[in-house]
């Protein structure tokens, strides 16, 4: 029977493998509705979801996007929604030897029983494991091989900006906010059943590209040059949009979400309740996908997070309360937030936190009133760049001065670790740009020592790769290779070990290259990456993003086995520089950001690499600087102060 519950057939097996208890449900706030919960609507139709982080529940759990739309969904009559994870390989073997197929952890359905799979990227290293799913599922590996009784496969998240290299195995993708587009995507497929599925899958499909805001792949052709270049890509049917634009949220304070936050059975990599208190930045970084796509900024106002945090607390018993944002001190009213909320619950065992904090935000009351009630962590600070003129090119205008004048001011008022997170690999970048990373962070121990009068004070570097991502000024960037990569990272290692005096108090976090260079490849890679991928994934592969699974040797062979006969190869893919002319796989996905202002400022960035003194000021405190945003998208930069407080809420 459709909708039954596949745990009888599961519930043996799980005292063979590890952490069995990911896979069994019924967190508190979790939901399950009956399968025909749309029988007694006026339609009679149930419209039902299966929604997927595709990595392991420890990580995909405490995913924000997806709790919220699982709420949203579950919220409305006739529409179910569950959620599934990947499965380990030991759970895997288990499944395919049992036939056991990609099951939800609500009710333990069977994933190809609901309308739509719907998968929420936040990053390409996915991929594999999208894959798994949708053959455990007992569905057909491509989009073209799927019937109409078949899930809708759609795609959403931050990677979904550009979906060419998924654009095989995937039906469809979400471009922007998901709150509002799941509701419409919802009622398309309730009218369509209704009627009696007219058209099959082509015409379901049809529906959802009409409304311009849905990318159905499979409704657009996609031409290459002898070269090697895309020489088009251009609408095969005459209802899809020759650009589909990407969806954008307004008024944040009507869609006060996670309301019930779902509170984990097993350990996850977050215990704490998040209440994102602003979307979007504009602070012009230029290698920053989220700030460019996730624009305008739109906040939400002190009343709204202070009754979100009440009730989330009230709801899951968290002891802690994470305010997000991509920039989350730079919220126009953050003073008020922090002192209410520290005010509200002084005494109690609550406790706030901000994520990374740009250093020109930052001040010590404001951390002060973070740490009140005596969880004082360690700071994190995001220079980027490690010397001045790679800030520049980057569009991070913060100074040497201005990181050690705010390091002595924690360091003075009793923080001992200071975390300081920087890339290597942006263009331009030479070895002397890293090395200096090794200057900045023995002149911040140093200063600390002095301000402190103390020697235990301690600095964590931490460093990513850079990957040039699509809709930002470096989409046209060449990727540094991983050799010179791992090469600069070792010099930077040895040069901060050698200084016996800073030495042992300077913490050192890197990974190697070669991740970096596959998610480049799947950054900004089309259709024929697919190929790649799918070899990848015959061949074994599964949580790419997980160090101990990735093995870059397998995705090498596999491009090159792939790619053969293309023209084109992996290099060409990544440490490529492109031009303003070449068409990008994602140029018919409209961002709202105005292509000739992105290649401007990647030529101001190489103007500032040059020396020339070259800023891009954030637009919500100066004139607009024409991004396009505002005008294409119809929207508007929505910021306080409002004048409100938190309070009447009453204090714990």
């Amino acid at each position: 029977m459709s909708g039954e519950s596949l745990f009888p057939r599961l519930e043996p097996h799980l005292g063979r493998v590890s952490k069995p208890i990911q896979y069994v449900g019924g967190e508190l706030n979790s939901t399950v509705k009956d399968w025909d919960c749309g029988a007694d609507t006026p339609s009679g139709q149930t419209v039902r979801w299966a929604l997927m982080y595709p990595d392991a529940y420890e990580v995909g759990l405490p995913n924000q996007g997806v709790a919220i739309l699982y709420e949203i969904l579950n919220e409305r009559d006739g529409v179910l929604a569950e959620r599934t994870y990947s499965v380990w390989p030991d759970l895997e073997a288990i499944m395919r030897s049992e036939a056991i197929p990609q099951f939800t952890v609500d009710a333990h359905r069977s994933v190809r029983d609901f309308d739509v799979l719907g998968l929420s990227f936040s990053t390409e290293l996915g991929y594999t494991n999208m894959l798994t799913a949708i053959n455990l599922a007992g569905m057909p590996l491509h989009a073209a091989d799927r019937g109409i009784d078949d899930p809708v496969v759609l795609a959403g998240g931050h990677a979904a900006f550009n979906p060419e290299p998924i654009a095989d195995f995937i039906d469809a993708a979400v471009l922007g906010d998901g709150e509002e587009a799941v509701l419409a995507i919802t009622e398309v497929i309730r009218e369509w059943k209704a009627e009696g599925r007219p058209g099959g899958r082509d015409e379901v499909l049809r529906r959802l590209a009409v409304s311009g805001n849905i990318y159905v792949p499979k409704f657009y052709d996609v031409a290459y040059a002898e070269t090697g270049e895309i020489e088009a890509v251009t609408p095969n049917h005459p209802d899809a949009p020759w650009r589909v634009r990407k969806h954008t949220l307004m008024d944040l304070d009507a869609w006060p979400y996670p309301a019930k936050p779902l509170v984990p059975l097993a350990e996850t990599v977050h215990e704490r309740f998040s209440v994102e208190i602003f979307r979007g930045c504009t602070r012009g970084c230029r290698f920053c996908q989220a700030g460019m796509i996730t624009r305008p900024v739109r906040e939400r106002s002190i009343n709204t997070i202070g009754a979100m945090v009440e009730n989330g607390l009230s709801k899951s018993g968290f002891e802690e309360v994470g305010l997000l944002s991509l920039s989350s001190a730079d919220h126009t009213e953050i003073g008020d937030i922090a002192s209410g909320l520290a005010d509200r619950y002084d005494g109690t065992n609550v406790s706030l936190s901000l994520p990374s904090t740009r250093v020109d935000a930052f001040n010590i009351t404001l951390a002060n009133e973070f740490s009140r009630n005596g969880r004082r962590s360690g700071l994190t600070f995001a220079p980027e760049g490690g010397s001045e003129r790679m800030r520049k090119v980057i569009n991070k205008m913060v100074t040497e001065d201005d990181l050690i004048r705010t390091v002595a001011a924690a360091y003075s008022h009793g923080w001992r670790q200071v975390k300081l997170y920087f890339m290597c690999g942006l263009p331009t970048e030479t070895d002397e740009d890293v090395l200096a990373i090794a200057d900045l962070a023995k002149r911040v121990i140093a200063t600390g020592r002095e301000v402190s009068g103390r020697n235990d004070i301690r600095c964590t570097v931490s460093i990513g790769g850079f990957v040039p991502k699509p809709h930002t000024p470096f989409q046209w960037a060449a990727q540094l290779d991983h050799e010179t990569t791992d090469e600069r990272l070792r010099k930077l290692r040895a040069e901060v070990q050698q200084d016996k005096r800073f030495g042992r108090a300077i913490g050192f976090r890197y990974h190697d290259g070669k991740p970096g260079m596959i998610e480049g490849l799947l950054s900004r890679g089309d259709r024929r990456v697919g190929r790649i991928i799918e070899e990848v994934w015959r061949d074994g592969g599964r949580f790419d993003g997980w160090s101990e699974h990735f093995s870059f040797e397998r995705w090498m062979s596999a491009a090159e086995k792939a790619l053969a006969g293309t023209g084109v190869t992996a290099e060409w893919f990544t440490i490529r520089e492109r031009g303003y002319d070449e068409v990008l796989p994602w140029d018919h996905l409209d961002s709202g950001l105005d292509k000739d202002w992105l290649w401007g400022d990647w030529e101001d960035a190489l103007a500032a690499a040059n020396g020339e003194d070259i800023e891009i000021e954030d637009c919500r405190w100066t004139p607009c600087y024409d991004c396009g945003v505002c005008p294409e998208m119809g929207t508007e930069i929505q910021i306080g102060p409002t004048g409100q407080k938190l309070l009447p809420l009453s204090v714990v």
